[in-house]
């Protein structure tokens, strides 16, 4: 089997490990714009050896875990050089306009539209790990665009690897990941500016941040590069969750302000139930 990761950093990185794991006398083939990136893959034996596009042509599968702005200009390209028996997967957190780049190409058949619910704040090939996808969610928007045969060559490995599976649209997938995925990222963002701001007059301020503030503040570290592109996509579903997530705080801040502290903690209450909904959900630990 020869597969090759088209972006070897965390998401292309860690999916390599555990294909390799999986498979030991698989090929892992490394793409990247960065050559600092594939001598770092090299030397770290996620990848065994570097490639570029005329790779695809014999490859099994394709795995893109490159920035959602990059896989809009270079999935058709991708597919041109695809073999006809090549699966072309991508994790891009965003799906519709992606799936619209490609909806009439000749080779759609070939690809299949995919977002693993998995990551870290971290980056580059130095934070790819073994079992990242481990538990964890994969959504597929379109199956039925794709050929049967290659969703199966897909489907195995990532059932072998321990996902779970989840079919929506695309339109459903950029509304619903807006809510659980963008706007915490967005609220980690913000948080983080509000303090550095803030610690610019009052120098002891980080002596006093305890795990609360480290676990709320953990996704600003995350990479611009990476996220800006997706808020960009995604800009109307974004936009939709951050006015209510405003209002949110709006309306808490004038329960505040009122000294009205019953709504306060009802409020607080109320939101408790997060934690029966989210029970089932694993940790990401590297």
């Amino acid at each position: 089997m020869k597969v090759v990761i088209i972006g070897v950093g965390l998401i292309g990185g860690s999916f390599a490990k555990d294909v390799k794991k999986l498979h030991p006398e698989v090929e892992i083939i490394g793409v990247d714009k960065s050559d600092a990136h594939l001598d770092e893959a090299l030397q770290l034996q996620i990848i065994d050896k570097k490639g570029d596009y005329s790779t695809l042509a014999t490859a099994d599968l394709v795995y893109l875990g490159i920035p959602v702005n990059v896989l809009v200009t270079e999935l058709p390209k991708i597919l041109d050089a695809a073999g006809d028996e090549t699966v072309v997967v991508d994790a891009g957190s965003t799906k519709r306009l992606i799936c619209e780049q490609v909806a009439n190409h000749s080779k759609r058949r070939n690809f299949m539209a995919c977002h693993p619910i998995a990551g870290t704040e971290f980056s580059g090939p130095a934070a790819a790990f073994e079992g990242l996808y481990t538990g964890k969610t994969m959504i597929i928007c379109e199956v039925e665009k794709t050929a049967f045969k290659l969703q199966e060559k897909a489907l195995a490995i990532f059932q072998e690897i321990g996902m779970r599976i989840r079919y929506m649209n695309p339109e459903a997938h950029d509304k619903h990941i807006a809510y659980v995925s963008h706007l915490s990222h967005i609220s980690s963002f913000m948080l983080g500016k509000t303090v550095i701001e803030k610690e610019k007059n009052e120098r002891d301020i980080f002596d006093m941040a305890g795990s609360g503030f480290e676990s709320t503040v953990r996704l600003a570290k995350s990479s611009p590069d990476m996220w800006t592109p997706i808020f960009e996509q995604n800009k109307d579903n974004v936009v939709e969750t951050l006015e209510e997530y405003i209002q949110n705080l709006t309306t808490f801040k004038q329960m505040i302000l009122d000294n009205d502290f019953e709504n306060v903690h009802l409020e607080m209450s109320n939101t408790n139930k997060i934690k029966q909904i989210l029970k089932g959900i694993p940790l990401t630990k590297k």
